[in-house]
């Protein structure tokens, strides 16, 4: 990877005029589609799991539209923010607004309509209690993450990740109208899943967040404390991800999914280790192994969350 001098600008110029299709495009680019993905696949298996069964298809449309366009909006809030670091990365400078297809004030508003559009479509379709979890989840990722801890501090993504764990809390409250234990292990699980996962992709770009400045992990530690860091937090996950199985009364298709999953994401995670014995350049882990299972991890984790009170009623 060549390194980027943090010195230069990157800022990419327009390449002529926008097209429709171009600008529709970029406004759906804003609201970071993969993420929301990820997100929803917290979202429907706890609604299963809440019911006990197949939940109303109504009620599921309404939490995933609702948490699909609260979701968008707190991504656009962020693209609008971070449009300057997103300039100096070169992950991220083909977005919209580092090519001027959007201009910031668009995207603000884009993001304010989508958040309030997304706050009165799950109150009145969902519930009370869904759609303020849903803001606060909105509020913590665009003030908490974004704006004080990304630019701050090298635990910002292990504080900042807490907005990506709400979709749990939102699944369950949009069946049943309240909190329990149950979602909230489930918060916890992805609450200690973010650090190892996004820790493994900042390894990978950790040029681009050294060149806009940003202190993630990787940027400031070596290869050894990043490895460590990253087992401590697996080992945390797959253990919170065996509590549900006695607070949620779940049949054997959860624990053994957990066990199996959690198991092979231990030992991609000691693999990450391994090599940092034997260097201390982070760039040398070759981390992206573990981020593409942590993706697997967790979407088979979830998969498991909804079918085991399908299969083993």
């Amino acid at each position: 990877m060549t390194a980027v001098d943090p010195r230069v600008s990157v800022q990419t110029p327009p390449t002529g005029p926008a097209t429709l299709r171009d600008v529709v495009a970029a406004y759906v680019g804003l609201t970071k589609p993969r993420i929301i993905e990820l997100l929803l696949l917290t979202t429907v298996p706890v609604m299963f799991l809440a019911e006990r069964g197949v939940p109303a298809l109504g009620l599921v449309v309404a939490t995933v539209v609702g948490g699909t366009l609260s979701a968008g909006s707190a991504n656009a809030l962020n693209c609008f923010y971070d449009r300057d670091i997103d300039e100096r990365m070169r992950r991220t400078r083909r977005r919209a607004l580092p090519r001027h297809i959007v201009s910031p004030r668009s995207a603000l508003v884009f993001g304010l309509i989508l958040g309030v559009l997304s706050t009165l479509m799950l109150y009145l379709l969902v519930n009370p209690l869904s759609a303020a979890l849903a803001l606060a989840a909105n509020v913590f990722y665009v003030v908490g993450y974004t704006m004080i801890l990304k630019r701050r501090t090298t635990q910002n993504i292990v504080w900042g990740g807490a907005a990506g764990c709400f979709p749990a809390l939102i699944g369950w409250t949009a069946v049943t109208g309240e909190l329990a234990w149950a979602p909230v292990v489930l918060f916890l699980v992805v609450f200690f899943w973010t650090p190892p996962h996004f820790w493994a992709l900042a390894i990978r770009y950790r040029e681009d967040y050294a060149a806009a400045e940003v202190p993630m992990l990787p940027v400031v530690a070596g290869a050894k404390t990043v490895a460590r860091q990253i087992v401590a937090y697996s080992y945390v996950m797959v253990a919170t991800s065996l509590l549900l199985w006695p607070i949620a009364q779940t049949g054997w298709l959860y624990p053994t999914a957990a066990v199996v999953l959690g198991g092979a994401f231990l030992v991609e995670s000691h693999l990450l280790l391994g090599r940092s014995a034997h260097t201390d350049d982070v760039s040398a882990l070759k981390p992206m192994r573990l981020f593409h299972w942590s993706n697997m991890y967790l979407s088979l984790l979830f998969v498991a969350v909804a079918l085991d009170p399908l299969l083993t009623r």
